[in-house]
C-alpha cells in the first residue's frame, strides 16, 4: 500500500465531507481512521475551525488539525455554478456525503438529498444537526451547550443540589453525534454493499446527549423522580467515586458487593463490611454521604500512589485523576497508540488523538496530517475527470472569492 494511505475496514469507501467545526468532522475523522478516503470540501475561506485560535502550531490552528487529520482537503465555492458542478462530479463516485449545516442550507445550494440521490442512487447522505430533521425543533440550529442543557445532562452534572448548572467539560454531544453518525454510516454502507441501495442517515446533538442519560433516565422511569447532580458519585452504586488522599484524588470503583468487601479489607477497615448502614448496596446508597466521609478520612492518611499500589495488588478497580497532559504520557495511552504523531507540511511534527477501535485483520489508524486549505484540490478534481484548465479556473475562482 502506498505511503500515508490509510488501511482499515472501510478502505475503498469514498466520503465527501461537507461539514464544519466538530460534529460532522468527527464523523469524517472516524471514517478516515477506519480507512475511508475522506475528502473535506471547505469554503474558500476555510472551515471556521481554522480560526479557532489560539493555540496554533507554526500558525496552523491546533483545533483544525485535531479534527481533520487523515483527510484530503479541497476548497470550492459552492455558491458558484462551477463549484457546484465540480462537487456533482465528486458525488457521482462517492459512497457517502456528510453535512452538518443549518436546516435548508443544502437545499438552497441545490445539494439536498433528493438532488444528490438523482446523481448517485447509491449515495449515503448523512445529516448531523442540532435536533434532527423531524419534530418541532427541526428548524433550530444547535450547539453542544444547548444540547447538554435540553437533554437533561446539565441537571445531573455538578457537585450537588442547589449549585449552578455545570456542563460536561468536553463537547460530548458534538463528539457523540459524530460517532453515532459514523456508526450509522457503517451500518448503511453494509446495507449498500449487500443491495446497492443508499439512504439518508439522520442524527443530532440533542439525541447524542440524551444517550448519555441511560442510568438517570432508568431511575426517572422507575420512580417518577428527577435524579440530581452527585459530583463524581454513581447514581446506582456505592462506593463508586473520587476520594481524597494525602496528596490528591483517586477514583475507586467498589461498585458490587465483592469489591466493597475487598475495599474494606485493603484499607484495613473490615468492620465497615459488618456495619448495617453499609451491608448492602441499597444500604450504602442510603448512607452514601456518611460512607464517603468515613472513606475520605481513612484514605487521606496516605498518598495516592500508596493506595493505588495496594488496590492494584489486591485487584480492586481504582485509578488516579489525571490531567490531560498526564493522560497523554500515561503508558497505557501510549501502548494503545492513542497519541500518534504526524508530519504536517507547515506545523511540522504534530501529536493527535488516535483511533479508539482496534481491528485485528484490518487495522486502521492515523497516517497523515490535516490538509492545508485547498491542498488536494487539483489532485481530487483530476481524479473526478476535470481537465487542467477547469481545475485551474476553479482554483483561481476560489482564491479570488
Amino acid at each position: 500500500m502506498p505511503e500515508n494511505v490509510p488501511s482499515g475496514p472501510l478502505t475503498g469507501c469514498r466520503v465527501i465531507e461537507l461539514a464544519h467545526i466538530m460534529a460532522g468532522p468527527v464523523c469524517g475523522l472516524m471514517l478516515a481512521d477506519m480507512g475511508a478516503d475522506v475528502v473535506k470540501v471547505e469554503k474558500p475561506t476555510g472551515d471556521d475551525t481554522r480560526r479557532m485560535v489560539p493555540p496554533t502550531i507554526n500558525g496552523e490552528s491546533a483545533a483544525f488539525m485535531m479534527m481533520n487529520r487523515n483527510k484530503r482537503g479541497i476548497a470550492l465555492d459552492l455558491k458558484s455554478d462551477a463549484g457546484r458542478a465540480a462537487l456533482s462530479k465528486l458525488i457521482e463516485t462517492a459512497d457517502v456525503v456528510i453535512e452538518n449545516f443549518r436546516p435548508g442550507t443544502m437545499a438552497k445550494l441545490g445539494l439536498s438529498y433528493d438532488t444528490l440521490k438523482a446523481i448517485n442512487p447509491g449515495l449515503i447522505y448523512v445529516e448531523v444537526s442540532g435536533f434532527g430533521r423531524t419534530g418541532p425543533y427541526a428548524e433550530r440550529g444547535g450547539f453542544d451547550l444547548v444540547a447538554q442543557g435540553m437533554s437533561g445532562l446539565m441537571s445531573v452534572t455538578g457537585e450537588g443540589p442547589g449549585r449552578q448548572p455545570v456542563k460536561i467539560g468536553p463537547p460530548v454531544s458534538d463528539i457523540t453525534a459524530g460517532i453515532l453518525a459514523a456508526m450509522g454510516v457503517s451500518a448503511a454502507y453494509a446495507h449498500k454493499l449487500k443491495t446497492g441501495e443508499g439512504q439518508k442517515v439522520d442524527t443530532s446533538l440533542f439525541e447524542a446527549a440524551i444517550t448519555h442519560t441511560y442510568w438517570q433516565s432508568a431511575i426517572a422511569f422507575a420512580t417518577g423522580e428527577n435524579p440530581g447532580p452527585m459530583g463524581s458519585a454513581h447514581p446506582l452504586n456505592a462506593p463508586y467515586q473520587a476520594f481524597q488522599t494525602a496528596d490528591g484524588w483517586i477514583n475507586i470503583g467498589a461498585a458490587n458487593q465483592a469489591n466493597w468487601e475487598k475495599l474494606t479489607r485493603l484499607i484495613a477497615a473490615p468492620y465497615l463490611a459488618g456495619d448495617p448502614r453499609f451491608a448492602t448496596n441499597p444500604d450504602r446508597m442510603t448512607h452514601r454521604l456518611v460512607l464517603a466521609d468515613i472513606l475520605n478520612d481513612i484514605l487521606s492518611a496516605r498518598p495516592s500512589a500508596d493506595w493505588l499500589a495496594v488496590f492494584d495488588a489486591g485487584g480492586l478497580p481504582a485509578g488516579p485523576v489525571l490531567s490531560i497532559t498526564e493522560m497523554h504520557h500515561d503508558p497505557q495511552t501510549i501502548a494503545r497508540d492513542m497519541v500518534p504523531t504526524v508530519d504536517h507540511p507547515v506545523a511540522g511534527s504534530v501529536q493527535t488523538i488516535g483511533l479508539p477501535v482496534k481491528f485485528s485483520a484490518t487495522p486502521g489508524g492515523v497516517t497523515k496530517p490535516a490538509p492545508t486549505l485547498g491542498q488536494h484540490t487539483r489532485e481530487v478534481l483530476a481524479e473526478a475527470g476535470l481537465c487542467d484548465d477547469q481545475i485551474s479556473a476553479l482554483i483561481s475562482q476560489t482564491i479570488q472569492t
